[in-house]
C-alpha cells in the first residue's frame, strides 16, 4: 500500500517528462531535438533526487524526513507545479475530446447534409498564430518562472519575523480583575536548522517590545535535534511578562526528548505544565492557565477527554480558565466543559493556503487550520506558527504570534 501511494505521488512528474519528452523536441531539428531531450532528463533527474530518501522514509522508516535535504522548498513547489501542470493538460485533452465528439455528432446527426463548401471549411481551418509545440514551449517557460517565484516567495515567507495579530477577545464571566490583560500566544517555534538562535533572540525582542501581561506557549519549541535546547534557553531567558510564560509541550518536543525540552524551558524562566494547572492572580481574581500534554497516541481532532479532565482537577473551580494545548482538536472537549478560551497551534496553517479556493493542506489534518473559532461562550484560537517544518517553504501562510486583549462584555462576538 506504502508503494502504490508513492507512486501515486511521484506520477505526475513521469508523466510530464514523457509528456514533454515527446512533445517539446521539434523532429524537424533532430540535433536540436536531442539537445532538449537531454536537458529535459538532466533536469528532472536533479528535481527529483530528493524522492530517493522520501522513498527510503516511506518504504522502510529509516529517515525521519526530509528536512534535512537541501533546497526542499523549491522541490515541493516543483511538485506542486507538476500536478498542477497534469491538472491542465488533462483538461485540454478533455476539451479537445469534447469539441471533437460535438464536431462528430453534428456531422452525423445535423439536419442538414454538409456542403461542399462546409467541408471545405471544416477540413481547412485557419492559420495558426502559433503552433501547438510554441504553445507547449512557451507555456513550460512560463512553470518554470511560476515554480522559481513559488520557491522564492515560499522561502521568503518562512523566514520573515512573524506578523502581529492583534485581537479583542470578549467574554461576559470574565472576571473584572482580568478586564484589559493582554495576552501573548507563541506557538510552534521549531528551533532547528532553519531557526537560529539569532532569530530567537530577534523573536523575543519583539515580543518584549509588545509588552503582554502574560505569556502562553503552546508547544514545539525545539525541532527534532536536542542541540537546539541550549540556544533556546539563551534566547528565551530574555523573555519578559509580569505574570511570566506558562508552557506545554508539543509533538515536536517528544521526538526532541519530553525531559530535555521541559527542563530548557525551566532554565529559561518559564513555568512548565503538563496535565495540571497554573493560577495567576491579577486585581483580586484568578486565572487558571490548564495545560496539557501531546498524546502518544493522536488521532485527527483527538479531543483529548483524559487529559483535559486531567489538568482541570488541579484547577479553582471559580477561576476564570484558558486551555493551552498543542492540537486544536483538545477545543471539542473544552467546549463542554465551559472553558471560556482555548489557545493551539500545531498546523501552521497548513504551510499552504490557497487564498481563491479557501483550501489550506492543514484540512488533511484538521477542521481547525488556523484563526478563530467560537461555538457558543467557548472560544479557539489556532495560531499560524513562528516556524517551519518539514521544508521551509509557506505559502500565503505567514508566521505568526498573537496579541490578545481580553474584555468583558454583556453577550458574545461572533468568531469565524
Amino acid at each position: 500500500m506504502r508503494l502504490i501511494y508513492l507512486l501515486l505521488f511521484m506520477a505526475p512528474q513521469a508523466l510530464i517528462y514523457l509528456y514533454l519528452r515527446e512533445r517539446l523536441p521539434d523532429p524537424r531539428r533532430p540535433r536540436q531535438a536531442d539537445l532538449v531531450r537531454a536537458a529535459l532528463a538532466v533536469i528532472f533527474a536533479v528535481f527529483n533526487v530528493p524522492w530517493l530518501f522520501v522513498a527510503q522514509r516511506v518504504l522502510f522508516g529509516t529517515v525521519w524526513g526530509i528536512s534535512r535535504i537541501a533546497y526542499t522548498a523549491p522541490w515541493i513547489a516543483w511538485q506542486l507545479l507538476g500536478w498542477v501542470f497534469c491538472a491542465l493538460v488533462t483538461l485540454y485533452l478533455l476539451g479537445k475530446g469534447a469539441s471533437q465528439l460535438g464536431r462528430w455528432a453534428a456531422r452525423r446527426f445535423g439536419s442538414q447534409p454538409a456542403s461542399d463548401a462546409g467541408d471545405r471549411l471544416i477540413a481547412s481551418p485557419p492559420d495558426r498564430l502559433i503552433s501547438r509545440r510554441q504553445f507547449l514551449a512557451r507555456a513550460t517557460y512560463t512553470y518554470a518562472a511560476a515554480g522559481a517565484a513559488l520557491s522564492t516567495y515560499g522561502i521568503w515567507s518562512a523566514y520573515r519575523m512573524p506578523l502581529v495579530t492583534r485581537r479583542t477577545l470578549t467574554f461576559p464571566d470574565l472576571p473584572p480583575g482580568l478586564d484589559g490583560m493582554t495576552v501573548l500566544h507563541l506557538s510552534d517555534l521549531h528551533a532547528g536548522m532553519h531557526l537560529g538562535e539569532e532569530r530567537m533572540r530577534a523573536i523575543v525582542a519583539q515580543a518584549n517590545a509588545l509588552r503582554p501581561d502574560v505569556i502562553l506557549q503552546t508547544g514545539d519549541m525545539i525541532d527534532i535535534s536536542a542541540a537546539y535546547v541550549p540556544q533556546y534557553v539563551r534566547a528565551f531567558r530574555e523573555l519578559e511578562a509580569p505574570h511570566g510564560c506558562v508552557t506545554v509541550l508539543g509533538n515536536h518536543d517528544h521526538y526532541t526528548g519530553a525531559m530535555a525540552v521541559a527542563q530548557g524551558v525551566r532554565d529559561a524562566g518559564q513555568v512548565f505544565v503538563n496535565n495540571g494547572c497554573h493560577v495567576i492572580e491579577r486585581n483580586g481574581a484568578a486565572l487558571a492557565l490548564v495545560g496539557i500534554d501531546d498524546p502518544d497516541n493522536w488521532k485527527a481532532d483527538d479531543p483529548q477527554e483524559t487529559f483535559v479532565d486531567l489538568a482541570l482537577r488541579a484547577a479553582p473551580p471559580e477561576a476564570f480558565k484558558i486551555l493551552l494545548t498543542h492540537r486544536p482538536g483538545a477545543w471539542d472537549t473544552a467546549v463542554p466543559r465551559g472553558i471560556p478560551l482555548t489557545l493551539a497551534g500545531h498546523i501552521h496553517g497548513g504551510q499552504l493556503y490557497l487564498p481563491v479556493l479557501g483550501w489550506s493542506a492543514g484540512r488533511l489534518i484538521t477542521k481547525y487550520v488556523m484563526g478563530h473559532f467560537q461555538r457558543g461562550a467557548s472560544q479557539l484560537y489556532v495560531s499560524r506558527g513562528i516556524g517551519v517544518v518539514g521544508v521551509p517553504i509557506r505559502v500565503f501562510v505567514p508566521p505568526e504570534i498573537e496579541l490578545f486583549e481580553l474584555r468583558r462584555k454583556d453577550g458574545t462576538t461572533e468568531g469565524r
